[in-house]
This record gives C-alpha cells, sequence and structure tokens, in this order.
C-alpha cells in the first residue's frame, strides 16, 4: 500500500493554519462557546480562530511529568487545574514509585504556577460547566498533552468538547476521536514516522513573550 502525503508544507505558519481551521469552525460556533489554547504553541492557533469567530480565549496549561532520570521524556501530564493524567504502561515499565510521581507532579505544578502569574488574565478561565469547548493546539503527535486537557475539560463538566489542530498523526487521531463530541483537523497523517513540525513552512518554539503579545492583541481590539 501506498500513502500520499503532499510534497509541501501545509500552512505558511502556525497564524495561517488558525484561519484555515477558523473556516472550518465558523458554521459550529454557539453563544456558550469558548476556546481553549495549549500553551505556548496553540496560542498563534487560536488566536486567529478567537478574532475570526469573536469568542472568549483563555489558556490551558499542560507540562510533563518527567522521568527522573530522563526530563526530556514524560510518563503523564498535569494541566493548570490539577488534573493528572498518568500513562500507566510506563509507570509500571519504569517501577516508578507513589513518592517519585508526587516529586515530579510537585515539580510541574510549580512550573504551571510560574506561567499563570506570567500570563495573568489569560490563564484564568471562565467556568467550563455546561459550556462548548474549543480546544485548540498546533498539532498531534503522540495526542497525550491534548488527552489530559481534554479529561480536565470534562472533570470540569464541560458540555460539548471539540478538538481543532492543522495537523496529526493517525495514531494521536485515533487517541481522541473516542474521547470527544468532535476533531477538526485537516490533515490526517498515515505515515508511520510522523512530525508536527513537517506541516508548516516557518516552524519554531514559541516562546512566552510571543504568545503573550498575540493574547494581549486581543484585549486592544476590544478596547476599540
Amino acid at each position: 500500500m501506498v500513502f500520499y502525503e503532499p510534497p509541501e508544507p501545509i500552512y505558511r505558519d502556525r497564524l495561517h493554519a488558525g484561519k484555515v481551521l477558523a473556516e472550518r469552525l465558523k458554521d459550529l460556533r454557539t453563544t456558550d462557546m469558548v476556546i481553549l489554547a495549549i500553551a505556548n504553541g496553540g496560542v498563534p492557533v487560536a488566536v486567529p480562530i478567537a478574532k475570526k469567530l469573536d469568542l472568549p480565549l483563555y489558556l490551558t496549561i499542560v507540562r510533563k511529568l518527567q522521568l527522573p532520570d530522563n526530563p526530556e521524556a514524560g510518563f503523564g501530564a498535569l494541566t493548570s487545574d490539577g488534573f493528572v493524567l498518568l500513562n500507566e504502561k510506563l509507570v509500571n515499565h519504569y517501577g516508578l514509585t507513589e513518592e517519585q510521581i508526587e516529586l515530579q507532579r510537585k515539580k510541574a505544578f510549580e512550573s504551571i504556577r510560574k506561567r499563570q502569574q506570567y500570563f495573568g488574565k489569560w490563564a484564568e478561565p471562565e467556568s467550563l460547566e455546561d459550556r462548548s469547548v474549543v480546544l485548540v493546539d498546533d498539532g498531534l503527535a503522540s495526542g497525550f498533552t491534548m488527552l489530559a486537557a481534554v479529561r480536565s475539560a470534562r472533570q470540569q463538566r464541560a458540555r460539548k468538547i471539540t478538538v481543532a489542530v492543522p495537523t496529526s498523526s493517525m495514531s494521536a487521531y485515533r487517541r481522541l476521536e473516542g474521547e470527544v463530541d468532535r476533531i477538526i483537523c485537516p490533515h490526517v497523517s498515515r505515515l508511520p514516522v510522523f512530525a508536527v513540525a513537517d506541516a508548516y513552512a516557518n516552524w519554531y518554539d514559541v516562546d512566552e513573550s510571543e504568545a503573550k503579545t498575540l493574547l494581549d492583541s486581543l484585549s486592544r481590539r476590544d478596547e476599540k
């Protein structure tokens, strides 16, 4: 079987990807809808959506729980409302104790707290109870971070959850599709090797200052 992939990047950058998603979402807009962007990479994608649909936008901050001997790898995720999602297979594989898990949870919580202080009001979402929530990121590789955000929103009693991402691996798409009401994703890769960056002509890590500048542009627009 031969799988086809576009020979060129699909999006110029994250802002372009957000505009594409906004067109896909505009007919689904409801008055009770709120957008949650996963910081930091999801912010440039979510801002054009919030502008196009004239909807409130907030951050959901998710930090991985780092393996004690390998900070680059994670065995779970912690969301800004305190929800913990563990990769039980990895926890069992590495034989992690409750004490080790709790130590990493505290480290992740401190990282989240610092980001919340930096972003201020943008990191203080309204109540999600009985709301329609759109979770936005720049792409799904494993989908584990998004899964943590989805389950956190469910725990907060969101009425309906939509995941909107520009690109995704097939495995991540399948991980999420049974967890949400809808996934908006123009490009789902079927190739065994996948990188979110491949969908973008201009790809780089989004730092906190850029994310906050973009978020503050929404305030300036509302003040006019």
